[in-house]
C-alpha cells in the first residue's frame, strides 16, 4: 500500500519558526515531524510514499533522500513556490500513487496512531480518522455514525488528517489549487465515507504553542 504525506503547506501560523526551514522539519523530542510518520509509516510495512512539498521543499528532499534509510522508497511532488492545498497537491501527485487506495497523512500532525491498523481497502470512497475535538477546534468537522462519517448532525468529531482515499474520489476533478473537504463532504452526501475514532495521542501542530505541548508531552512520556 502507498502513501501520501501533505508536506506542501507555507507554515504562516508558525513563524518566526518557519522562516528559512519547512514546517515538515520543525522538531519534537529532536526529530522532525516528518521523520516520525516516514518511520511510523514503515513500521506499518509501507514502502513506496510520497512527499508532496512547495516553499523550500528542497530541504526536505535533501534531509530525507531516496528513504532508503527508512526502509522504503520516497518520491516527490514538488509544487513550485505556491502550495496546490490539500485536494489539489493529491491530485497532482495521483500519477505517483497509482490506482489502488493509498493513505494520507497530513504531515503538521504528531500522533502515535498505528498506520497498520488502516483499511487496504475502504467500504467507499474514503475512510477517516477522527479525534475528540481538540481546545482550539471544538465544534469539529464531522459526525461519526457508526462506521459512517456524515457531514451534518451535531455530536461532531474532528479529522485527524490520516484517511485512506480511492483515485476515484478526485476522477471529477480537473487539476489546479482546491481544498479536500468539498470532495470528501459530496462524498459523504453518497454515503462513501467511513471512518473510526481514535482516542490516543494526537496533536495539531498549527501554532508555536502546540509544537511546545507536543514537545513536552513527547519528553514527558518516555
Amino acid at each position: 500500500m502507498k502513501a501520501i504525506i501533505l508536506a506542501a503547506g507555507k507554515g504562516e501560523r508558525m513563524q518566526p519558526l518557519t522562516r528559512r526551514v519547512p514546517k515538515p522539519l520543525l522538531t519534537i523530542a529532536g526529530k522532525p515531524l516528518l521523520q516520525y510518520h516516514i518511520e511510523a509509516l514503515a513500521a506499518a510495512g509501507v514502502r513506496e510514499l510520497v512527499i508532496n512539498h512547495a516553499l523550500m521543499g528542497e530541504q526536505i528532499e535533501d534531509y530525507f533522500g531516496d528513504g532508503a534509510s527508512y526502509n522504503l522508497h520516497i518520491r516527490y511532488s514538488a509544487e513550485g513556490d505556491e502550495p496546490l492545498e490539500t485536494g489539489g497537491g493529491i491530485q497532482h501527485a495521483l500519477p505517483l500513487l497509482g490506482v489502488s487506495p493509498f493513505i494520507v497523512v497530513n504531515a503538521d500532525v504528531w500522533t502515535d496512531y498505528d498506520f497498520s491498523r488502516l483499511p487496504a481497502e475502504p467500504e467507499g470512497l474514503a475512510h477517516l480518522i477522527l479525534v475528540n475535538n481538540p481546545a482550539h477546534h471544538p465544534t469539529g468537522d464531522f459526525q461519526l455514525r457508526g462506521k459512517k462519517v456524515e457531514n451534518t448532525g451535531e455530536q461532531r468529531l474532528t479529522y485527524s488528517g490520516i484517511g485512506v482515499y480511492r483515485p476515484a474520489l478526485f476522477a471529477n476533478r480537473e487539476g489546479g489549487t482546491f481544498p479536500l473537504a468539498p470532495l470528501l463532504r459530496l462524498a459523504m452526501e453518497q454515503g462513501q465515507v467511513s471512518g473510526e475514532l481514535y482516542t490516543g495521542v494526537w496533536f495539531d501542530i498549527g501554532t508555536p504553542d502546540r509544537l511546545r505541548d507536543a514537545e513536552y508531552k513527547a519528553l514527558n512520556s518516555k
